[in-house]
């Protein structure tokens, strides 16, 4: 049985002769919030007026203080290198490792982050020798990372990111406080 062109570009009607669908005028009940308290419309249409979003209004992370960037830093590192345990033995592994398994495309997505942290070492002051040091890690692992299999158990023992989180933490350690 096909169905004819008008039944496709046009809504059923039931037998009573009124569309399937509910139209926006008839009434679809009362509106309940999740306390079982029934809401007026005009209260949801002043909630609607007065919520608004806006974008580009500032960084969402520029208010961090030190503390909290250094860290959402070693959180991020942890994530990456140490967030798991093979079961069975007391090797460690992140998603850095796991991304990596993905031939190029994961190795140059994990280096992208790294690169990010690097970037935020830097944001918090740190020097140049330190971001070198830390850039040589991130290659290191990048390169490396590439060969398949061994650069994927190399990614899984080197641990860049948390060598880079080190090196700043012990740099930070040695600045004055202010």
């Amino acid at each position: 049985m096909t169905m004819s062109d008008d039944d496709i570009l046009a809504p059923r009607r039931s037998r009573s002769g009124t569309s399937s669908r509910a139209t926006s005028k008839e009434a679809r009940g009362p509106i309940i919030d999740q306390e079982g308290h029934e809401i007026r419309p005009e209260t949801l249409e002043q909630g609607f007026r007065e919520f608004h979003f806006e974008f580009g209004q500032g960084n969402p992370f520029g208010n961090l203080t030190r503390e909290q960037r250094i860290a959402r830093l070693e959180a991020i590192a942890k994530l990456l290198d140490v967030a798991f345990i093979l079961p069975g033995t007391n090797i460690r592994y992140g998603i850095d490792g796991l991304i990596g398994l993905i031939p190029v495309v994961g190795d140059i997505i994990t280096t992208a982050i790294s690169l990010w942290l690097v970037r935020e070492a830097r944001a918090l002051g740190a020097p140049w020798y330190i971001t070198a040091r830390m850039l040589g890690n991130v290659a290191v692992d990048g390169v490396v990372g590439l060969v398949p299999f061994a650069g994927d158990a190399f990614d899984v023992m080197f641990r860049a990111n948390m060598r880079n989180v080190r090196l700043l933490r012990r740099w930070l350690e040695k600045q004055p406080r202010m």
